[in-house]
């Protein structure tokens, strides 16, 4: 049986087993690393903040785009179905619209599609290609 005497590894601590001594090596050696890579990364500040604001304000923006386009069309179906008494079929087909109108809501608010009439750098207008041609 031996005595539990402190080791010079452990710095006067209870005596560490080789697995727990291989164990905190690698913590030493990873807290060291994420030190070195904060040091390198520029401080966060305001700015970076705002950045995340704005992602989310983009984020709400679109989406409230898309979920609009569905309710709107959803609206105009059920109110169809009511006057007209074709009970599902005007809630299904402007739902289908609705969901379209939001996906195309949300490509042009992404910037991702030209709006119609909008002029480019060229002259062009969004809607019209160079040749003249329409698709």
């Amino acid at each position: 049986m031996s005595e539990d005497r402190p080791s010079p590894e452990n710095d006067g601590k209870t005596p560490a087993s080789g697995s727990e001594a291989g164990l905190s090596e690698r913590l030493d050696r990873l807290g060291r690393a994420l030190n070195e890579r904060r040091r390198d990364e520029p401080p966060s500040g305001p700015a970076d903040r705002n950045k995340g604001a704005q992602g989310y304000a983009q984020a709400f923006r679109l989406s409230t785009e898309f979920i609009a386009g569905i309710l709107v069309g959803a609206a105009l179906g059920w109110a169809g179905d009511k006057l007209l008494g074709t009970s599902p079929w005007g809630l299904i087909v402007f739902l289908l619209l609705g969901f379209a109108a939001g996906i195309f809501n949300v490509l042009r608010a992404a910037g991702l599609m030209a709006e119609p009439g909008t002029k480019k750098e060229d002259g062009t207008r969004g809607n019209d290609r160079p040749d003249g041609g329409s698709k």
